[in-house]
């Protein structure tokens, strides 16, 4: 009888340990979450994460618009300034870890995604240069863009670069020069110069500063024709001013955002080589905000609709 009530006694504690377990468990899921206005640090890993909004920031990003920004560009290239134009556009999207791609439907396995994409055009004499960098950062602002690409077509030929945050980041990168070719390999995760633009627009007093390692904007890189990696970097954030400093590639950045929520972005320069060889002079890259308009770009697709780019005063 003894044994038998020992038994049951055993087995009620079993019961109320795993219970204790599990509702635990289901507590701490409940309560994961994250506050936009914190300072942060990247997870090794993308976790599907609850993320606490502000009232603002849902009013203004899911609204089912995109922001679009449209800028006087004074480009350096070849030695030499060029005039034309560029736009950022801003959009919240869902996305899918595994297929590490845009999701056509919602589903908890999603993750919410502030998407970048950057363009710039401009001639360089008889011809165009055309460039576009896209940058997929989750809004939970925990851990590094899950992909990055970029692509630059001009009439010599065009080359394309993708990374995709794995276990490493793992890049392919494609060009018709012939020291370059087709590559694919890893780097250990690092700070990404394109992660940034985004991180701006979600909470500027998270960004990086001081002594860094980053890995340039692939626009820079593929311009300059040299390896994808870290750099050492120095970064400061200074009222509404953050800056980036490349000692060894003798290049900075500087972006000016407005300090009050959304954070959009007045203008930025670049400051590094114009040419190449030992003899090219240092020269600055600017962009200078001409309009900011909130749409469904996606649906302005009918020739009437070509009025917008006259608002955004790109025509």
């Amino acid at each position: 009888m003894l044994k038998k009530v020992t038994k049951i006694k055993l087995s009620f504690y079993t019961i109320l340990v795993l219970l204790t377990v599990l509702s635990s468990c289901k507590k701490q899921n409940k309560e994961v979450g994250y506050n936009i206005e914190s300072k942060i640090e990247h997870e090794t890993e993308p976790k599907k994460t609850k993320v606490k909004l502000t009232p603002e920031f849902k009013a203004y990003w899911y609204a089912g618009e995109a922001e679009i920004s449209s800028y006087k560009l004074q480009q350096a290239r070849y030695g030499e300034m060029r005039v034309g134009y560029a736009v950022l556009v801003y959009v919240t999207e869902e996305f899918l870890p595994e297929k590490q791609v845009k999701a056509d439907y919602r589903s908890s396995e999603n993750i919410p995604v502030l998407k970048l994409n950057a363009t710039k055009n401009f001639l360089t004499g008889i011809y165009p240069y055309s460039i576009m960098q896209s940058t997929f950062y989750p809004i939970a602002n925990n851990y590094h863009a899950l992909k990055v690409s970029a692509s630059v077509q001009e009439w010599c030929g065009h080359v394309y670069t993708q990374l995709n945050n794995k276990d490493q980041f793992e890049i392919t990168s494609h060009s018709y020069f012939g020291n370059e070719g087709d590559q694919n390999f890893t780097l250990k995760k690092s700070i990404l110069e394109n992660e940034l633009w985004v991180q701006i627009r979600i909470n500027p007093k998270s960004l990086p500063v001081g002594d860094l390692e980053i890995i340039p904007a692939f626009e820079y890189t593929r311009l300059r024709h040299i390896d994808i990696k870290p750099y050492k970097a120095l970064a400061s954030l200074n009222n509404n001013t953050y800056s980036i400093s490349y000692p060894e590639l003798n290049r900075t950045i500087s972006i000016q955002f407005n300090p009050k929520f959304p954070y959009d972005i007045f203008e930025w320069s670049e400051t590094s080589t114009s040419s190449f060889g030992d003899n090219s002079e240092m020269m600055t890259t600017k962009a200078t905000l001409l309009k900011t308009i909130k749409s469904p770009y996606w649906q302005k697709n009918h020739n009437e609709d070509e009025k917008l780019r006259e608002t955004l005063l790109l025509n």
